[in-house]
Parts: structure tokens; sequence; C-alpha cells
């Protein structure tokens, strides 16, 4: 089977921007709770590759991810390909010092799980990064792809999580504490404590200036930028009338402000490639003001989704070619 690589990104639709927001803040909460029990000890090597089953899921993975992102590898003993890909997964969970946890899960003993990630064929990878479950990658893939996988997955993690990883000690005693220190509170945390917050009360408006106040002190800050965008695209569409929305792009296919609109509604709804086809079909039909228009809301719609994920490059490349 060959892998099948995933985007870090996800589909981008309500419930996933608040959910994401909400995993950040019990992420906080649950590392503010483990230093405050007295945990925050240093892990040895051997502890960042565990064995997990169902007995043992929640703490061992669902907690732990509150602090650190934790890799599955789904395995089987009668597997070739895990048997190429597992130790792979071991030795850069020990090379990568403590930014992600390994857990091993053996299918045959754990069928459960494997039915609840929806698991289709072993080996398959997954993370779980505050809570949240994200597909990786199915098959033996190359070690230079599970890399670049672990490099996305460890910065979504610290950006939009705020999870740091573990503390290693090389002298530690396996088996010893499990919890990594809290994170430094931030200059920009209450800030963004206020953007999610306003998220939570289904305040957009009030979202989208927190998270400006944050850009406006700090323009490079990763969080308040995608933050920023995602709150807008929400804002935007608050109150929209979807059928009419629809109707209006289906009569005006040259139209910038309605093929606009539909295209906010389709990364909405989590049709990522639509909204971008649309806009960049309508870069062709138009021109002056109006191309321009449709250019620049593509460009944020591209910062909604992530640059990492590939539909972004593909319709770049489209863009690009549309434009010259």
């Amino acid at each position: 089977m060959q892998p099948r690589n995933m985007s870090m990104s996800g589909v981008v639709d309500l419930a996933a921007v608040k959910a994401a927001q909400e995993a950040k803040a019990k992420a906080e909460q649950a590392r503010a709770e483990a230093a405050r029990q007295g945990g925050g000890g240093a892990v040895s090597p051997a502890d960042l590759v565990i064995d997990v089953d169902e007995a043992g899921f929640e703490r061992d993975v669902l907690q732990r991810s509150a602090e650190v992102p934790v890799v599955i590898d789904f395995w089987a003993e009668w597997c070739e390909p895990c048997k190429q890909l597992s130790p792979v997964l071991e030795r850069l969970a020990v090379e990568y010092n403590g930014r992600f946890l390994l857990a091993r899960i053996d299918v045959d003993a754990n069928q459960m799980l494997m039915q609840q990630f929806g698991v289709q064929g072993i080996p398959a990878v997954f993370a779980v990064v505050a809570g949240q479950a994200l597909p990786l990658f199915q098959g033996a893939a190359g070690e230079a792809q599970i890399r670049e996988t672990l490099d996305q997955l460890v910065t979504v993690a610290e950006q939009r999580f705020g999870l740091t990883g573990l503390s290693v000690d090389p002298d530690a005693e396996p088996g010893g504490a499990q919890t990594a220190p809290a994170a430094p509170v931030g200059p920009y945390d209450a800030l963004l404590e206020a953007a999610v917050q306003a998220l939570d009360a289904g305040d957009l408006a009030g979202a989208v200036q927190a998270y400006k106040n944050v850009l406006s002190e700090d323009p490079a800050n990763m969080e308040a930028k995608l933050g920023l965008a995602q709150a807008e695209l929400l804002h935007r569409v608050q109150g929209a009338d979807p059928q009419q929305v629809r109707k209006d792009a289906a009569e005006k296919p040259a139209d910038a402000t309605a093929q606009i609109a539909a295209a906010d509604l389709d990364l909405v709804g989590g049709h990522v490639e639509d909204a971008f086809g649309r806009l960049i079909d309508t870069v062709q039909r138009t021109v002056g003001d109006d191309r321009e228009a449709v250019r620049l809301r593509l460009l944020e719609l591209f910062e909604v989704v992530g640059a990492d994920d590939p539909r972004v490059a593909a319709a770049r490349r489209a863009l690009a070619r549309a434009l010259f």
C-alpha cells in the first residue's frame, strides 16, 4: 500500500476553528494543573516510546496530548511493512528529543481503537494533539516523508496549541516524571485568550478585534495571523443566506462580489478546492479592480487553510497561470 499524505491543516469548518481554540485552552489548563500538583520532571529517552492499550488510552494518549503531541503507530506482529516503519519512528522519537511522544498500538489486541480511528490498513500513523486526532500517513513511508510530516506536526502543535514538548534528561530513570513544565506565559496570552472567549460567546467581531490587537504589537505572531484569518472568514459568512448566495453566484459567473461570497461559503463548508477553483476561474473572467479583489480574497483563504496544505500550493500555481 502506498503512503497517503495528510495535511496538518485539516478541513476548515466552524466546528474545527472553535475546537482548535478550545483544545489549546484545555491544554494550557492541563499543564497548569500538572505544575500545581508538582509535575514537571524530565523523562528519560526510553519514556518517549510507549506501548498503549485500550485500558490506558485515555491516560497515556488523550491526557498526555495536552502536554506533547502523541504520534500513534498502529502495527501488528505479522505486518512486514510495520517492521520497517516502527524502528524508524522509534529512532526519530528519541532524535526529536521530546518534541513528540510515540505510542505503539498492536491492532490485534486493540481492535476497538483500530475501529475508532477508522484504520483501513497497517501500518497507519495518526497523531493526537490537545485531544484532537489527526491522520498523518498510511503505509511504509520513507524517512524523508516521515521527517517532513513530523516537522509539520510539531510546528502546528507549538503554534496553534502552545505544546512545546517534554523535557528529556538522558540520565533520568525510565518511568520517571511524565509531565512537562508549564509553558511560560507569553506577552500576548491575555489578548489571545480574549479572542478565544469572544469566539466561545459567538462574538466574531470581538474575536477579529482581539487578534488585530495582538498583531498591532506583534505583526509576526502566527497564532494571531491564523486566528484573524479564520475569525474574519466566519464573520463574513455570519448571517448570510446560503441559498441566495449560491443563486447569485450561479447567475453571475463574472460578478466578483457574488463569487467571493460563494467562495467563503465553500471554504466554511470544507469544500477547499471548490473555493479555490471558483476564485481562480473568476480571476480569468475579470479585469481591473474586480480581478484584484478576487486575487486578494484568494490569498486570504490561503491563510485560513495554511501554507503547508498541498491544495494551497496547487492553487498558487493555478493562480499564477491565470494571472500571467
